[in-house]
């Protein structure tokens, strides 16, 4: 049998079997009792109809002149229904008296005062003057099975209303109950992958789920903590590393000038290649421990056509031959990204398009007023399971691609921390080859904008 995973579902059910059974218990204890008094109750009104009748059937049997005369049957005032029937009879068991219905035939032969019963009756029996004359009332016993008939079915139509209601009822108060729970589920599911702030205990009701949601803010404090740490060391440690990579690029650069042996020359070169890739690395991480920590969202929107402009053209200047053709909007185009940020995805971007992009081939740069960014270079299809795993970390185009594979890890999470997206398409929209990231920028709706999941942790 499958097992119930909702909490709401099982207390709504447990619940309302619960009251269904205890509704059923109650009423056939009820319907139990309710016949057990009732039998005492018809019992005790055959004993006092009997002792009623018969000092009356024996003053008219006495005052009779003929003890030989048929018996004498009770005449009905009016039509009516009979439950109780009975025989006034002798000694010698003649009828002398009976009710108008009476069936002497039923009747079983007198064997003392008390009751008896057959399969179809139930009797009473009393007697007069030391047993010469005796009376015996007679009660269907069916008349007794259809009252308490009656009686359990008016314990249990009751029952048939009242337990889809409660059933109802419980459904409704149990969710009511349960919204608390629902509130903090869709608190915690509307937070972003980056989002450890404390949880707002207003979202939780104090008995049940406080203590709960205090051991989950110490986890998430714990956690952010240790995120802040692993990002502090990061960045120190590739800051630190400038200094001494910037002097031993220079120490290699001395070398190479310096010597005139070309086996030297050409070690020192492996070595300037080599500390330069390091720097490149120590930078990237630096970056990325930056957005993962940093703030990524402004209170107040502002231009990023500016941005773009400086990046593209110090990327210009650095790559030298490099052809980069810039297309963007002549109107602004507001966002809230913080502007040190955006440059950051849009450099990641054109690096990576000159690193792994066709020698000599231009680079095409839009940027259009829906905050759509694309960065398009010529490059060798590549394939989709490749494809997939280009937004991974320290993951290259290829073995021989030169990079730290860091550039689009930065851009994809920059995008998470945003409400961005990214988008890789290889080959090119429009091409038969290339490659085309797509970067999906936040606009701002106005002018000023304070918007909640900004990227704080």
């Amino acid at each position: 049998m499958m097992r119930l995973r909702s909490l709401q579902a099982r207390l709504s059910i447990g619940l309302g079997l619960l009251i269904a059974l205890l509704w059923i218990g109650v009423a056939t204890l009820t319907s139990a009792l309710t016949a057990r008094e009732m039998g005492m109750e018809f019992d005790s009104a055959l004993q006092e109809t009997a002792q009623r009748i018969l000092p009356v059937a024996v003053i008219d049997i006495l005052g009779r002149e003929d003890d030989d005369a048929a018996p004498q049957e009770m005449a009905s005032v009016r039509a009516h229904d009979e439950f109780f029937t009975y025989v006034v009879r002798n000694a010698d068991g003649k009828v002398l008296l009976q009710s108008h219905k009476a069936d002497a035939s039923i009747f079983p032969a007198f064997a003392g005062v008390g009751f008896s019963e057959d399969r179809n009756y139930r009797f009473y029996s009393e007697e007069a003057l030391r047993g010469s004359i005796t009376i015996t009332v007679a009660e269907p016993l069916a008349h007794r099975q259809q009252l308490a008939w009656r009686m359990q079915l008016s314990l249990g139509l009751p029952l048939v209303a009242m337990i889809p209601l409660s059933l109802l009822g419980i459904a409704f108060a149990v969710r009511r109950s349960l919204t608390p729970v629902r509130e903090l589920s869709g608190a915690l599911a509307a937070r972003g992958a980056y989002d450890l702030s404390p949880i707002a205990v207003e979202h939780a009701p104090p008995a049940e789920l406080e203590p709960a949601v205090a051991e989950l803010n110490q986890l998430l404090t714990r956690l952010r903590a240790a995120f802040e740490a692993e990002r502090t060391f990061a960045a120190n440690a590739a800051h630190e590393l400038r200094t001494p990579l910037a002097g031993a690029i220079a120490q290699s650069q001395r070398l190479r000038s310096e010597t005139s042996d070309e086996n030297v020359r050409r070690r020192a070169g492996e070595i300037e290649a080599t500390l330069k890739r390091l720097a490149r690395l120590s930078e990237k991480l630096m970056q990325l421990a930056r957005v993962e920590g940093g703030q990524m969202r402004k209170d107040v929107a502002g231009d990023l056509r500016p941005v773009l402009d400086i990046v593209v053209g110090d990327i210009r200047h650095l790559a030298g031959d490099a052809e980069i053709a810039l297309s963007r909007p002549g109107s602004p185009v507001l966002s809230d990204m913080d502007p040190d940020i955006f440059g950051i995805l849009v450099r990641n971007l054109i690096e990576n398009a000159l690193r792994h992009g066709a020698p000599g081939k231009p680079i095409d740069v839009s940027f259009d007023e829906t905050g759509v960014l694309r960065v398009v270079n010529e490059a060798t299809t590549i394939p989709p399971d490749l494809l997939a795993r280009l937004e991974d970390r320290f993951e290259r185009g290829g073995k021989t691609n030169e990079g730290s594979g860091l550039g689009l890890a930065i851009v994809r999470t920059i995008c998470e921390r945003t409400d961005g997206s990214l988008r890789l398409l290889s080959p090119a929209r429009g091409r038969s080859s290339g490659f085309e990231a797509e970067v999906t920028i936040p606009i701002a709706t106005t002018s000023s904008a304070s918007r909640p999941g900004d990227g704080r942790s």
